[in-house]
């Protein structure tokens, strides 16, 4: 059922969600949270399709806000509300309510949607584009206990997982990430078959990808060792190799949904490893609505470091054209230490 309103107000907008219930036969409010998603008129569609299906598994009250660009000065004076309301069929398992802003109203999106928010309910605020760089002190990502963004959607992404790195906010947290949860219990599952120390890393990946610089970045920080950051022609992360002393360890995926896992001393593993839907990746991170501490401190481990050699806080010992002379006492600088694995495990599970 949809309820088209025009020149309305979030009151209105109330009342017809419960006129809408009571018309499906559903006067009872079972949702777990609310979900609003700010984005731009191109994208709609695409992001409330992916929250429809997500709503499958988390049913929700979705909150679709779109400030519409007024064309002349006298437009931007006139403020209006106008709202789709979307129950039952229309809705997937939950509510949805498109709000469409014009106007001086678009500078106070959070004064229209705090009356439309579930009480007693987690909030969770998901822009698909044009994310600001810092979500917290946004007037509605102040609302959420949770808010996600994908740098992979930024004009800039490398230099937006920066700015994300300066910001960053428990409760912060970017579907770049999450696309990378299957390699890294893919990885992290291959470290604990066998007993070796990891010495360096290489990770694959096309240009401009983000994800390929969160799982460089998180395997850096918690290996202790150097990881090197490459490019390939696609699509998304397609390899990532780690020289351990007792042989290579690469898992690598060239057409995007199979991958092979290949560890010195047995044979080639074929692995599901396909690229998720938007709807996947936004349904992961609605399971969980505590701060992501794995997250935060792979993306503050930053992008600058990966460009250095010795990017892992151990680093490679420099190569001399001689003997290099005795440390002085109590000197250490040039033992490195073991690289570390267990904690690539610990760190696996989002």
């Amino acid at each position: 059922m949809k309820i088209d309103l025009t020149d309305t107000t979030a009151s209105k907008i109330n009342k017809a969600l419960v006129q809408g219930r009571r018309a499906v036969g559903t006067p009872a409010v079972g949702m777990v949270l609310t979900l609003v998603i700010v984005t731009d008129e191109e994208n709609a569609y695409d992001a409330l399709r992916a929250a429809s299906d997500a709503s499958r598994e988390h049913p929700s009250r979705t909150l679709v806000v779109i400030k519409r660009v007024s064309r002349s000065p006298r437009d931007r004076t006139q403020s209006r509300l106008d709202a789709e309301v979307r129950v039952g069929a229309d809705a997937g398992t939950g509510e949805t309510v498109v709000l469409r802003l014009y106007g001086e109203v678009v500078n106070h999106a959070q004064s229209v949607v705090l009356p439309l928010l579930l009480p007693d309910a987690p909030v969770v605020v998901w822009w698909p584009v044009n994310s600001p760089i810092d979500p917290a002190n946004d007037p509605l990502g102040a609302l959420a206990q949770r808010r996600v963004t994908d740098t992979y959607s930024a004009e800039q992404p490398i230099e937006e997982l920066t700015g994300r790195a300066e910001t960053y906010t428990p409760g912060d947290t970017d579907l770049s990430w999450t696309r990378i949860t299957p390699w890294r219990s893919m990885l992290a599952a291959a470290l604990d078959q066998v007993s070796c120390e990891v010495t360096s890393v290489e990770v694959e990946g096309e240009e401009f990808n983000p994800s390929c610089e969160l799982l460089a970045m998180w395997l850096a920080d918690r290996l202790d060792v150097p990881v090197r950051r490459s490019q390939s022609s696609g699509p998304g992360l397609t390899a990532v190799r780690m020289e351990t002393d007792c042989g290579p360890i690469i898992l690598g995926r060239s057409d995007g949904s199979l991958a092979t896992l290949s560890i010195q001393g047995q044979p080639d593993r074929a692995v599901a490893l396909k690229r998720r839907e938007t709807a996947e990746l936004i349904a992961e991170e609605l399971r969980r609505l505590d701060p992501d501490d794995t997250y935060a401190s792979a993306l503050k481990f930053g992008v600058d470091r990966l460009a250095d050699p010795s990017n892992g806080k151990a680093a490679a010992p420099a190569e001399a054209s001689g003997p290099a002379p005795a440390p002085a006492s109590g000197d250490s600088s040039d033992a490195k230490p073991a690289a570390k694995k267990a904690p690539a495990k610990k760190a696996a599970t989002k």
